[in-house]
């Protein structure tokens, strides 16, 4: 079983990390690992989890005890947002009425094989700068240059319609010439 971790800094930086740790399993939103139950080079730091998900989106919410699926009657909040979408040609007149509840599916508080995604914080560093662990994520994504297509210079021939008139005047006078010369002839 293979976890995808986001770690969180305080700028708002993500740092993406796959893990095959057993360690995580068992503990619980809000507990706080040490780095080197994840990764070895992640040695010194301290983490608080903060969020988890399973493969089919369920959000694992504090409060609800266990590992299993739960349908709880939720407040807007974590794991409901607005109103769910309706089906048909009626638009929604306020997408947050109050007072609203619903009751959904979330998954419990403790952190099972059936979790895919684990949020993290870091709640104390390292000796080294997570920057500096992760080099290839800590670059910007930028936009790759648009490619300007080079003008080939053309041949010059002329076409009819690039002909000047004096030579369309003349072509056409030396068609009507002939006939008349092909006349005589015979």
């Amino acid at each position: 079983m293979v976890f995808k971790i986001n770690i969180s800094e305080k700028s708002g930086k993500t740092y993406h990390l796959e893990s095959e740790s057993d360690e995580l399993n068992g503990k619980e939103l809000h507990d706080k690992i040490q780095g080197k139950d994840i990764s070895n080079e992640l040695e010194g730091y301290e983490f608080e989890i903060t969020g988890a998900s399973d493969n089919a989106g369920f959000t694992s919410m504090e409060g609800v005890e266990g590992v299993g699926l739960k349908k709880v009657l939720l407040e807007y909040g974590k794991a409901m947002h607005r109103r769910p979408r309706r089906e048909g040609k009626k638009k929604i007149s306020n997408p947050k009425p109050k007072g609203l509840r619903l009751r959904k599916t979330v998954r419990g508080q403790v952190i099972s094989p059936a979790i895919v995604q684990i949020n993290l914080k870091i709640v104390k560093e390292g000796k080294k700068k997570i920057s500096e662990i992760f080099p290839d994520q800590n670059k910007k994504e930028e936009k790759p240059e648009k490619q300007k297509i080079e003008e080939v210079p053309k041949e010059e021939t002329k076409t009819e319609e690039q002909k000047p008139a004096e030579e369309k005047k003349e072509e056409t006078k030396t068609e009507e010439q002939k006939p008349a010369e092909e006349k005589k002839e015979e």
